[in-house]
């Protein structure tokens, strides 16, 4: 056995076992025929395919085939919600705190978050007008933005947004990357109707808000997105399972991460409620959020696993006829 089809078979283990018993062979041959003989290495193409191939075979055999479209679906909800806030925090960054306060400021902003959230307004653009590879890629600009207005501003001294603000956003953006590239019309509009109702929301409450307002607009909007984020998808969730289509579950369970840490502030307090303590502390705070950072992508599998040991053929469309079993 040559080093590169040792490799293409270390690659095979991706595919359940059964299914590597009965086409492991002719898959790896298919590979080796067409690779360059002086290969040492798979290349990164071929490793993505058989990996890509051997989660669809494992997702099949648990009978999750609704898992993909599911986090498609989660995608789009991730982005609309991550656009809404954009809007929403760019807003809040025309309220500087006066010259007097002596507060550091951004320019004429309140904090270096303005890139991060123009940066989520050009996504919002162009998953309307260029759904695709384009929105793609200003969608991992953005989350690329927002990770460094997160590690950068304080190396640089510069102000920027608390982490309860700019962690959830990160989330959302990491999971906004799945958003198909075939929506309908409606559906590409959601992102850039949201972020001009937040921005919308901010200019109609103006008035009533200042400086440093992210320290306790975030406490409020926050859990509130959130909940609002858990309805829509419990309620699409519902919708679908009426006509026997599970995406909608497995886009809720996909939200999960986000949904929790957009909430972070509330499940803390929760928590630093039971001793008495008024608000939740930091350590309480960055405790939830590693909790929850690590339990929320543990349920995926544990989900597809419970989907399983039910029956790994239900909901599986019917060969013959489309109809769903």
């Amino acid at each position: 056995m040559s080093t590169l089809e040792r490799r293409y078979r270390h690659l095979l283990r991706a595919y359940p076992m059964d299914y590597r018993h009965d086409r492991g062979d002719e898959i790896v041959g298919t590979y080796l025929d067409l690779a360059d003989p002086r290969r040492r290495w798979p290349s990164l193409a071929d490793a993505a395919d058989l990996v890509r191939g051997g989660l669809r075979q494992r997702l099949r055999a648990a009978g999750a085939t609704d898992l993909a479209p599911g986090v498609r679906l989660a995608a789009l909800l991730a982005l609309t919600t991550a656009a809404f806030l954009a809007g929403f925090w760019a807003l809040i960054e025309q309220y500087p705190p006066p010259a007097e306060a002596g507060v550091p400021v951004f320019g004429p902003f309140t904090s270096t978050g303005i890139v991060a959230w123009l940066a989520w307004l050009v996504v919002a653009v162009l998953v309307l007008v260029a759904p695709g590879r384009a929105t793609r890629v200003a969608v991992a600009g953005a989350v690329l933005a927002t990770v460094a207005v997160l590690l950068v501003s304080p190396v640089a001294g510069l102000p920027r947004p608390p982490l309860l603000v700019l962690v959830p956003q990160v989330a959302l953006g990491v999971l906004a990357l799945a958003v198909d590239n075939h929506l309908p019309l409606p559906a590409r509009a959601l992102p850039i109707v949201a972020a001009a109702g937040g921005g919308a929301f901010v200019a109609v409450a103006g008035n009533k808000l200042f400086w440093g307002s992210y320290r306790w607009t975030s406490e409020q909007v926050l859990p509130a997105t959130g909940a609002v984020l858990l309805g829509v998808g419990l309620l699409l969730a519902v919708g679908l399972a009426m006509r026997r289509d599970w995406r909608g579950g497995w886009a809720v369970v996909v939200l999960l991460t986000p949904i929790g840490l957009l909430s972070v502030h509330v499940l803390a307090g929760a928590v630093d409620g039971l001793g008495g303590a008024p608000r939740p502390t930091y350590p309480t705070l960055v405790g939830a959020a590693l909790t929850v950072g690590l339990l929320g992508p543990a349920v995926l599998p544990a989900a597809v696993a419970v989907r399983r040991r039910l029956g790994g053929t239900h909901g599986e469309p019917c060969p013959t006829c489309g109809a769903r079993r």
